[in-house]
């Protein structure tokens, strides 16, 4: 059997084969922390554990290397791309004008249908946490973000965001597990949908700025409660 990167290249005939399911599969659960940073990423093993051929998982693989998420390793195969948090603040701090604007543009074009299941998002969303199920607001949330994306409009900015969200989602998804950042997140999110709902453009790019910026804070405040006790020893 040929090694992961031993193998013929990926022409026409193996990108056909590509499954988006096992991609969003494999991005999932990198995103949740079931691999690890840095984890090798075995073709062999994915295959038979998503019951997919080695040509998807390639692709796949590709795919995820695209978006920042995995690193291809020269005759070694692929593993996890570990994001700093430095990084992932750069990235937020990136995604603060993109966002924001899209936040905006959504706001200035919102339907009433739209205006509706936004607004049934944000009950879902608050009864989640107030239930303690911190799982289920952070697939909500994520949600949310891609449907901000989506009634947008705005080709470009969506297609920057779903990179660069992909790579710092998974530090978020960390944040988001802590019960007390889970009930100030969720007021952050529903102020962002109030504002959209209201059709209020300036608004909702601010209510984006504040909560990108509060997830900045956090995110400096576990690096270094996590690097206090290192430090100390």
């Amino acid at each position: 059997m040929s090694s992961v990167t031993g193998g013929p290249p990926l022409g026409a005939e193996a990108a056909a084969t590509v499954d988006p399911s096992v991609t969003d599969v494999i991005r999932e659960a990198i995103i949740r922390g079931e691999y690890a940073p840095n984890q090798r990423l075995i073709e062999a093993d994915l295959s038979a554990a998503f019951s997919a051929s080695r040509a998807t998982v390639r692709t796949a693989l590709l795919e995820l290397a695209g978006e920042g998420l995995v690193e291809r390793l020269p005759n070694r195969g692929s593993r996890v791309r570990a994001i700093s948090v430095d990084e992932a603040i750069e990235i937020l701090e990136v995604r603060i004008g993109v966002e924001g604007l899209c936040a905006a543009k959504t706001a200035a074009r919102l339907s009433d249908e739209d205006a509706a299941a936004l607004a049934d998002l944000r009950t879902r969303m608050i009864e989640s946490v107030a239930e303690g199920d911190l799982v289920e607001y952070s697939r909500l949330h994520l949600s949310l973000d891609v449907r901000l994306r989506e009634l947008s409009h705005h080709a470009t900015a969506s297609e920057v965001l779903a990179r660069l969200h992909a790579q710092s989602v998974r530090h978020q998804f960390k944040l988001s597990s802590r019960p007390q950042r889970a009930k100030v997140s969720v007021l952050e999110h529903a102020a962002i949908i109030d504002a959209v709902v209201a059709r209020n453009p300036d608004a909702a790019e601010l209510a984006v700025r504040r909560h990108l910026l509060s997830v900045i804070d956090a995110l400096r405040e576990v690096s270094a409660a996590e690097a206090g006790p290192a430090s100390a020893g």
